[in-house]
């Protein structure tokens, strides 16, 4: 477990992007760390890898800069290196969700702890958790008594979430992610609705793994890298993506005889259409 993985991301204004995209594509590729980094108008996102003294001078550098100072990186470690190469990309979103009036750096929703989230759960207080990811993602893996909107991609959200019952407006909403992004973004457009009480899990998954393991979640949770996806451990699950339509296959599902490696999986099996895996 040589390599060190890290997440993170900050909503922040951010201007001449193709020089900081630049700057940051040299000093990674000075430190041998490979991933991605995504910038846009609205902020930065990156999941990067690399050896550990390569990962804490990154780290050290990005605190260097008051845009990014103090971002919550969420850290796991593997055998390997997870990503093929370095890539510095400008986007139009740091997450694609289509609502440009929602600004998370300006309407931020209250940021809810990994601990007192479990917390909740352990004392059985009335929560509804509202998984912001798409179907893909959830069928290997979320919070027990998760809410799920049946989206394909982010981009769906605000439609699905729009069709929600209007009876949760009263309750307390906790919206969760893979790392905290989307949930950050979903949770001020759910106060546009008229949603009373809504928090963003603070780091995601990964966060709530990284702090109390797997307590109240079944399954694994993907990652958009060759891992695929991690235990509440944080470590390798053993799921691989079908060669021919991309999708998640768990081990249970390996075992399957619709699965065939290199060929086909249980999901297009059963003639269901080919998509390309998205945020």
């Amino acid at each position: 477990m040589n390599i060190v993985n890290i997440a993170a991301y900050r909503f922040v204004s951010l201007d001449d992007l193709p020089r900081l995209r630049t700057e940051l594509k040299g000093r990674c590729l000075s430190l041998q760390l490979k991933g991605t980094v995504l910038l846009a108008p609205e902020g930065i996102n990156l999941f990067l890898a690399g050896g550990a003294d390569s990962v804490a001078t990154f780290i050290a550098g990005m605190n260097a800069d008051a845009r990014f100072c103090g971002m919550g990186y969420k850290h796991s470690t593997s055998a390997e290196q997870p990503f093929n190469r370095m890539l510095v990309k400008l986007k139009k979103e740091i997450i694609s969700m289509g609502v440009p009036a929602i600004n998370p750096a300006e309407q931020p929703a209250p940021a809810l702890a990994a601990r007192t989230l479990k917390a909740w759960l352990d004392a059985g207080r009335d929560v509804v958790l509202l998984d912001t990811r798409n179907q893909y993602e959830i069928r290997l893996g979320s919070f027990r008594t998760a809410t799920h909107l049946d989206i394909d991609t982010f981009r769906s959200f605000p439609d699905a979430a729009a069709q929600l019952d209007e009876s949760l407006k009263d309750r307390t909403v906790v919206t969760f992610c893979t790392g905290g992004i989307r949930c950050e973004k979903a949770a001020p457009l759910l106060k546009a609705y008229g949603f009373k009480r809504v928090f963003q899990l603070e780091g995601g998954i990964l966060k709530y793994f990284e702090e109390v393991g797997d307590a109240h979640f079944n399954g694994e949770c993907f990652v958009f890298d060759r891992r695929v996806a991690l235990n509440g451990r944080l470590e390798d699950a053993g799921t691989v993506q079908c060669f021919n339509c991309l999708s998640p296959v768990s081990l249970e599902e390996q075992r399957s005889a619709a699965y065939v490696a290199d060929v086909s999986c249980p999901h297009c099996a059963k003639g269901k259409p080919v998509k390309r895996l998205a945020a």
